[in-house]
């Protein structure tokens, strides 16, 4: 089992690790590539801590009535085929979508644009920064919240100084493989942004589309994507390793 999982990788390090590889990293296609991955990945990451950040807080602290239901929908994701998402986007959104035609009205339109590639990668990932932040905020000692009001400090200054320091290290975990997932999003991108070279063309979608006409960048672009992959995995093994 062992080396029926590493073969794969350490073929596409071999293969893709060879004398073209830098050449090839500095082409303009693949750089452009890189490009559109790292600021949409980025962009995700920021709007995922804004927007998730509070709905995590919320449902670790407060019980209410569907609260399970409401967790187990913010889950879905996390399970649905990525292509199943792009599709649901992109009735939601599309041209002919349920908001397609009063965004058109308003002159917005965001099927097969960057703002698409960042919303496909934003509902694909963000529950796994959800499922952190989470636990994060429930594991925080309420005990030393009281103690700090008791002091004095309002709920925003222990919110600042004692609950988000002592929950940081979940939610630091949460957004490193949140961006890890948005960076490999591929089915619902495809589906929603499509495509487009320098617009939403991720690094996914172009080692898809290299394989139908030159190999040495989608080799090139295979062996950055499993450096990153392995340099995530490391990277939240040392925090949860630390957080213990």
């Amino acid at each position: 089992m062992t080396a029926f999982l590493l073969l794969p990788t350490l073929v596409l390090l071999a293969r893709g690790l060879n004398a073209s590889f830098l050449p090839t990293l500095l082409s303009p296609a693949v750089t452009e590539t890189l490009r559109v991955s790292l600021w949409t990945t980025s962009l995700t990451a920021l709007l995922t801590v804004l927007l998730v950040t509070p709905v995590a807080f919320l449902l670790a602290r407060f019980d209410f009535r569907g609260k399970a239901v409401l967790e187990t929908l913010l889950d879905l994701p996390v399970v649905l085929p990525p292509v199943v998402a792009g599709l649901g986007l992109l009735l939601t959104f599309g041209r002919n979508g349920l908001l397609g035609a009063p965004l058109e009205l308003a002159g917005v339109s965001l099927a097969f644009s960057p703002a698409a590639v960042v919303m496909a990668q934003l509902f694909t990932a963000s529950p796994f920064y959800l499922r952190a932040a989470r636990a994060g905020f429930s594991a925080v000692d309420r005990d030393a919240e009281q103690a700090a009001q008791t002091d004095g400090a309002s709920r925003a200054q222990v919110f600042r100084f004692i609950t988000w320091p002592l929950a940081f290290p979940f939610l630091l975990e949460g957004l490193v493989l949140t961006w890890a997932r948005a960076l490999g999003e591929f089915g619902a991108t495809i589906l929603f942004a499509g495509s487009l070279q320098g617009r939403t063309r991720t690094a996914t979608l172009a080692v898809y589309a290299a394989l139908e006409s030159d190999l040495g960048p989608a080799l090139v672009l295979s062996a950055v994507m499993v450096c990153v992959a392995f340099a995530v995995l490391l990277i939240v093994r040392t925090l949860a390793a630390r957080r213990d």
